[in-house]
């Protein structure tokens, strides 16, 4: 059943704070999992890494400008995903959490067994402005190594994905929504992040997230044995 607005609109209770600091428990304690592994991971240098480049990679030209949606990719996935719970909407909160948790736990499983790098970066930028300064910054904290699924790719596929399924946002929303993630997923290729490898790697993993978390009763149905759990908890 498709709700209203008015249904999102909850006082700040005692009972709702609760709640809200009862699910960010499990965020913030995978955030420093995946932020150890992570870090681990760039900090480590393989034996051997596995090259990933195609043909196409190389008629893909550089574009700085698009330096603004890549990094407009933490805004606009960290934004949303905390939007849902803030906003009590917690049935869309778990999805979305559920379809970053699986993208994420995936890539740093896959990084650690199979190393893998690109030299897709040129050795010099082809301009001097703002946009090459911002991506030359990015380029020295950020390794070209561990790329595939691109998760910027995957994320940011994950978040339409959330915001095309919610109630709450109208079509003209949900279409500005489309348009900027798909010029987060172009900005991996034109900044020199991802090849066209990653890029795909991480929409065939949304396409099976997707499938898992919200074309499936899996989430439902975990949901509602949450609440069933709340709520035997507030009634004892």
């Amino acid at each position: 059943m498709k709700k209203r607005l008015s249904d999102y609109r909850k006082s700040w209770t005692a009972e709702r704070i609760e709640e809200t600091i009862r699910c960010l428990i499990p965020v913030a304690i995978y955030a420093v999992i995946y932020l150890t592994w992570f870090f681990h991971l760039e900090g480590t240098k393989a034996l051997h890494y596995s090259e990933i480049h195609t043909a196409l990679d190389d008629k893909i030209p550089f574009l700085e400008i698009f330096v603004i949606p890549y990094f407009g990719w933490f805004l606009y996935c960290s934004i949303f995903f905390f939007y849902f719970l803030l906003s009590y909407d917690l049935e869309a909160f778990f999805k979305n959490a559920a379809f970053f948790f699986i993208g994420m736990t995936s890539f740093l499983v896959i990084s650690s067994v199979w190393p893998n790098i690109q030299y897709l970066r040129p050795e010099v930028m082809p301009r001097d402005n703002i946009f090459t300064h911002m991506i030359a910054h990015l380029y020295l904290t950020d390794t070209p190594t561990n790329l595939w699924p691109s998760i910027h790719v995957y994320n940011s596929i994950g978040t339409h994905i959330a915001i095309a399924n919610s109630d709450r946002f109208g079509k003209k929303f949900k279409f500005a929504s489309l348009v900027f993630s798909i010029s987060i997923i172009l900005s991996t290729m034109f900044i020199k992040q991802h090849s066209v490898i990653d890029v795909l790697g991480g929409i065939l993993f949304a396409i099976a997230a997707n499938l898992l978390v919200y074309r499936s009763d899996i989430m439902v149905n975990y949901y509602n044995r949450y609440k069933q759990r709340v709520d035997a908890r507030r009634a004892a």
